[in-house]
């Protein structure tokens, strides 16, 4: 059998402000030979998420940073092709956080096997995957939402937010979702069943925003934080609580990110704001996901995916998350499987 040569995808900038072509780097690497225990994987499908971009700065976080002239690591679904652990076997699906490569060489250790018959696979990276966790353990654990509570979330048409919005429906409360066009808000109210959605880049935003939450804002989804957030916190109920999940408005932002201060209306509320991780839920994962795959089979929860063909289009997928091109889970299909019947 000839060698194997790929292609990985290395950072070899940190970039200010918006990540470009530049910063990335196509760099081609040859299949070694298996060891004892390893495995041979084919990348199908990659997935890009917007806390990547926090690991491309050099700085002090809950995760470590991307090293330079080194691939960068994510979410992968892949097709085991060749196998010397026990575990796994030739056309076993599998997820883990695996290198942007076209093939990796893994160990058993952090791979799940994936089963094509309970869902499609595509949802191990999205609604019952990181994603889906995410909202889940954000909403119920610090939102703690209640039956005629109003819950709002930014960022609503992505791959955690729409998904926040609908646990907020099946619990008994109002889901008000904040996205970027038009479609994105009509795809919330008329396929997601949210009770009101507005277009944050209207001019007419903060005066929509008021008008959509008549009884005010018991619960608040923050994935986006800026000038968003800033008009949603005038609009806190007493005892609001807000999951603070993510910041995209900022990511890219050259200098400090700056705005009102939010400590007066936390305070005059009694609100509570927390920050927090996937990871702070590891030891409940399999609870979540098996009341999400529930909700899933019974038709409860819907779900989108942006998909991109090609792994040459990888760094587009990925800075599309920044230009909100995409609806649901933003993924990039990279090949499909050479044995797996899917």
């Amino acid at each position: 059998m000839a060698p194997i040569t790929y292609k990985e995808i290395h950072l070899v900038n940190r970039p200010e402000g918006m990540p470009s072509d530049d910063d990335f780097k196509f760099v081609e690497q040859t299949v070694p030979a298996l060891q004892g225990g390893e495995i041979l994987l084919k990348t199908l499908y990659l997935s890009v998420d917007p806390y990547m971009r926090g690991r491309m700065q050099d700085a002090k976080s809950y995760i470590a940073p991307f090293q330079l002239d080194e691939a960068i690591t994510g979410g992968v679904l892949a097709e085991v092709i060749a196998s010397k652990s026990p575990q796994f076997k030739q056309g076993d699906i599998v997820n883990g956080n695996l290198k942007w490569g076209e093939y990796n060489i893994a160990k058993a250790d952090g791979l799940q096997k994936v089963d094509p018959s309970i869902a499609p696979i595509t949802t191990r990276l999205g609604v019952l995957g990181l994603t889906g966790l995410t909202a889940y353990f954000g909403l119920l654990d610090i939102g703690k939402p209640q039956a005629g509570e109003t819950v709002v979330v930014s960022g609503a048409a992505g791959a955690v937010g729409s998904i926040v919005g609908q646990i907020a429906k099946l619990k008994g409360a109002k889901a008000v979702g904040i996205a970027g066009s038009d479609e994105k808000i009509d795809y919330l109210i008329n396929e997601l069943g949210f009770d009101a959605a507005v277009n944050y880049k209207k001019d007419s935003f903060v005066e929509d925003l008021a008008n959509a939450l008549p009884d005010g804002v018991d619960v608040y989804f923050d994935n986006v934080g800026g000038d968003v957030s800033d008009a949603v916190m005038r609009l806190l109920n007493r005892n609001a609580r807000i999951p603070l999940c993510g910041a995209i408005s900022s990511y890219n932002a050259a200098g400090k990110d700056l705005g009102p201060r939010i400590q007066t209306s936390l305070i005059k509320t009694s609100s509570m704001m927390q920050g927090f991780t996937l990871g702070n839920y590891a030891a409940d994962f399999e609870k979540g996901a098996t009341e999400l795959g529930q909700w899933l089979q019974a038709g409860k929860l819907k779900y989108e995916e942006t998909i991109v063909e090609g792994f040459e289009n990888t760094p587009q997928a990925f800075l599309g998350l920044f230009q909100g091109s995409n609806v649901g889970k933003q993924l990039v299909k990279v090949a499909d499987p050479d044995f797996a019947k899917l």
